[in-house]
């Protein structure tokens, strides 16, 4: 069974995966603006799960 704490290390996980690809491909796939908003969005999505991280225990 998966609780509050599981679910939200799992979200954890998941966003952190998601922020290196979107850095990834804005680093090597987009050479040109487009990539600037790739690695943007993807340190958003670090920032979204360091929220998701401290919250752990706390709900």
């Amino acid at each position: 069974m998966m609780n509050k704490n599981t679910v939200l290390g799992w979200a954890t996980f998941i966003m952190i995966l998601v922020g290196i690809g979107l850095i990834a491909l804005g680093a090597f796939k987009y050479q040109e603006v487009a990539g600037y908003g790739f690695a943007s969005v993807g340190i958003g999505f670090f920032a979204i799960a360091w929220v998701f991280n401290a919250l752990k225990g706390r709900m």
